[in-house]
């Protein structure tokens, strides 16, 4: 999902930032996928560790395993991501992991 995602958003905005003519696009395009993509595969290798940590945590304490902890998850992963950014951001992204979650 990742590579896919990351991959066709990085071509299309590698694409629309280059000069015009149709090779010089095409390239435009493959270098914003080769500069984008270890910064996407880092980040979402970083969410996955986190949601895991979360998962694995929010069933031991609570000794069941129901989407609550995946939600809860969620969450605290999204919260967790952007923590450098402060509160408001926290709180945001931490509603957003829960909802989308909640969905899956």
């Amino acid at each position: 999902m990742g590579l896919i995602g990351g991959g066709l958003f990085n071509m299309i905005s590698g694409v629309r930032n280059a000069p015009s003519g149709y090779r010089r696009r095409l390239l435009g395009g493959v270098i914003k996928v080769k500069e984008g993509a270890p910064l996407l595969g880092g980040q979402f290798a970083a969410w996955g560790i986190c949601f895991s940590t979360f998962d694995c945590t929010f069933s031991y304490i609570r000794q069941k395993e129901d989407p609550w902890n995946s939600i809860a998850s969620g969450a605290a992963a999204g919260a967790v991501m952007v923590a450098r950014q402060g509160t408001k951001s926290m709180i945001g992204s931490a509603i957003v992991g829960g909802v989308l979650l909640g969905l899956i």
